[in-house]
């Protein structure tokens, strides 16, 4: 399999290896621990964007997942090394929208995909609110890196049957 040299340049931002608690009785990775590891690749997102834990104590600020679709490309096995990298489609004042790649560690592979809809928000309230200047002036940059990146195959699609004849 080719390494990441000759895959696209997209952040890595969260590593790990899957565990025995997470795979099923064919041996392969739950699910739902798919999401688990998505969900932990946006927590890593928060930390780089500065909403790690002194960024939402100083902000109020968290972000909330209003959409989230995966799918499933390959078995993920135990013991395997995985990491999630991010592309960023699109962002404005309140929202990011994501595309999460799990790939086996250092290759081209993809294994899941998830693209997910992010929401910023005051906890206060709790309400939808502006992300916090920080915040968006990291993501804006990282947006308009990834603007150049070809969509993902998986981006915006619709699950459904054919209309029965």
């Amino acid at each position: 399999m080719p390494d990441t040299a000759s895959a696209p340049a997209l952040p890595v931002i969260y590593r790990t290896t899957i565990v025995p608690e997470w795979v099923d009785f064919n041996g392969h990775l739950r699910d739902g621990y798919y999401m688990v590891l998505f969900s932990s690749a946006v927590d890593a997102l928060m930390d780089l964007a500065g909403l790690d834990d002194a960024g939402r104590k100083a902000t109020g600020h968290s972000w909330f997942t209003l959409e989230a679709h995966i799918n499933y490309l390959h078995e993920v096995k135990q013991g395997a090394a995985v990491e999630v990298r991010l592309q960023v489609l699109g962002v404005d004042a309140k929202r990011l929208h994501v595309c999460l790649s799990l790939h086996p560690e250092r290759q081209a592979e993809v294994m899941a995909v998830s693209e997910q809809m992010l929401l910023n928000v005051d906890m206060a309230g709790p309400r939808a609110t502006a992300f916090a200047p920080a915040v968006a002036a990291y993501l804006q940059p990282l947006a308009a890196q990834h603007a150049a990146l070809p969509r993902p195959a998986q981006v915006g699609r619709v699950m459904a049957l054919p209309p029965a004849k």
